[in-house]
């Protein structure tokens, strides 16, 4: 990956986005894309010179659209809009997705298609260079109009309102330009309009939830795979002839990966002909579930790449002679996928739950509780209530936002996509979902070993060494939540994953086979 980006020219990914927002890879404009904003920069200020009227250059919004705004006065319309828009409430949203707001603003923006200022776009990546993070208020869009409310609060400080993380501090926008030496600028025709119209704040956290579920749902087969081998489960249901008859990609790619994680397994091979039928279905049907969530996935990423490049500002200005008012900033496009993978998500923790409550419950040889003198010591029972009340938390957050609409703007807004909320509850899934696997690997690294001297196969062993670092063997009862919140730090930062695929490198393992341009993070 190049360490340059150059925006409204290259294709931005969700690794970009992140890496940009990072400081990883610095994001430039280069000739051909500050010639393309000069000029639509200058075919708005031709509008407004010939009266014609527009959208938002020269008439009021929503339901003022047909209220005529002066000449005179289209610079203090725009100067409103942020200060009117700016309502949002509660929590504000993490930096980093707040920095990725501005990345996408800066990559639709950057395509010349509305009409703002060179040194708008400019000041917008000095935000990004400089790490100084506009405060953004999670609450109040409804993902129609554009993301209005926090991208409202996200450009206040280009006017020299609202407040920024600066220097690791929350600081009034005033006293941090002081110090930098900086003034605000100074907004023309359209450019507020510009600026809060659009959809990402929902793109944002599209985003994330993207990198997130990803990493989710690779630990989830690490860690099933995991718990299999602590339940004596068997690798059968795993057999490629078995997925090649219902041949969906993402079953395919669970089952792939799977099999390759317990190949060369001393404990696997110990149990061939137990007479144990079948497994039940939160070992037998991983490949099903978790391949469905996979799916899920790839199409939420599939739609995130496309709204990473798109434009979705309102109006849209082809020329001076060519303007259209249409809906780009309709959030529907997004709300329903990140709708989808809340279920997916959900679903996945659903199913690992299943399988700690399995490993407690003294069958297939492990002791009852995962410890051997329960009476004493309650053991591992009460993290699986834990994993049983977050199971419970993510099912009514699965509830569609974008089954509903509230109409806003008088009418003008009649239908409503209430993505916004949609993406902020699947990050809150996510959030779930990760300890609901950290608690899983807290037992199966149990289970496990109670099967020594028997080793699972060289990726599982890695992994299993590697939360032994982090964890130890439990004898008797101690404090779980110390351990829970240690196994959920690795699940989290996704060295657990990590550790996985470096040991399948080194063992010439590889375990997404035919399947990772489909799966894979880009």
């Amino acid at each position: 990956m190049s360490d340059i980006f150059k925006y409204g020219i290259d294709q931005l990914t969700v690794a970009r986005a992140i890496d940009i927002a990072a400081g990883k890879v610095k994001g430039i404009l280069v000739p051909e894309v500050i010639t393309r904003v000069q000029t639509s920069f200058g075919y708005v200020q031709t509008i407004v010179a010939q009266h014609t009227t527009v959208y938002g250059i020269n008439t009021g919004f929503g339901p003022l659209c047909d209220t005529k705004i002066s000449e005179a006065d289209t610079r203090a319309l725009q100067y409103n809009i942020l200060q009117s828009h700016s309502v949002g409430v509660g929590e504000n949203i993490p930096e980093e997705i707040a920095r990725i707001m501005l990345i996408t603003k800066v990559q639709a923006l950057a395509q010349g298609y509305s009409g703002v200022a060179l040194s708008t776009l400019e000041r917008i990546i000095w935000h990004i260079e400089h790490r100084i993070t506009p405060l953004v208020p999670e609450k109040g869009s409804v993902g129609a109009s554009g993301d209005l409310a926090p991208l409202s609060h996200l450009f206040l400080p280009l006017i020299g309102l609202g407040h920024v993380m600066y220097r690791g501090a929350k600081t009034d926008t005033a006293s941090m330009m002081q110090q930098e030496g900086i003034q605000p600028i100074v907004l023309g025709p359209k450019e507020g309009l510009a600026l809060i119209n659009g959809t990402q704040f929902i793109l944002s956290f599209a985003v994330k939830a993207v990198q997130r579920l990803h990493n989710a749902l690779e630990a989830a087969d690490i860690i099933g795979a995991l718990s299999l081998e602590g339940l004596m489960g068997t690798a059968k249901p795993f057999d490629p002839r078995l997925h090649a008859i219902r041949p969906y990609p993402g079953n395919q790619l669970v089952a792939h990966r799977l099999k390759a994680l317990l190949d060369n397994s001393e404990i696997m091979s110990s149990h061939v002909d137990c007479g144990r039928v079948q497994d039940p279905y939160s070992l037998r049907c991983m490949p099903q579930v978790h391949g469905a969530s996979r799916t899920a996935w790839q199409h939420l990423q599939e739609l995130t790449t496309i709204e990473l490049n798109a434009v979705t500002d309102n109006p849209i200005i082809f020329s001076a002679e060519d303007t259209i008012s249409g809906g780009n900033f309709h959030g529907q496009p997004l709300a329903l996928p990140l709708d989808y993978a809340t279920v997916a998500a959900a679903e996945l923790g659903n199913i690992s739950d299943r399988r700690c409550y399995m490993m407690i419950e003294g069958r297939y040889g492990l002791p009852k509780l995962l410890i051997q003198d329960a009476g004493l010591n309650s053991g591992f029972m009460i993290p699986q209530y834990t994993t049983a009340a977050l199971v419970t938390e993510n099912k009514t957050l699965c509830f569609p936002a974008s089954a509903d609409s509230v109409p806003t703007s008088l009418g003008q807004e009649d239908h409503v996509s209430m993505g916004s909320i949609s993406g902020r509850k699947l990050n809150q899934v996510i959030g779930n979902l990760e300890y609901i696997l950290a608690i899983e690997l807290l037992y199966a690294a149990q289970a496990v070993d109670f099967r020594r001297p028997m080793k699972s196969g060289p990726v599982l062993e890695a992994v299993h060494q590697y939360t032994r670092r982090h964890v130890t063997f439990a004898d008797k009862d101690r404090i779980f939540a110390n351990d829970i919140a240690a196994l959920h730090k690795i699940v989290v930062d996704q060295s657990l994953v990590r550790v996985a695929n470096e040991a399948a490198a080194n063992h010439q393992l590889n375990l997404n086979g035919l399947y990772n341009d489909q799966f894979g993070l880009y």
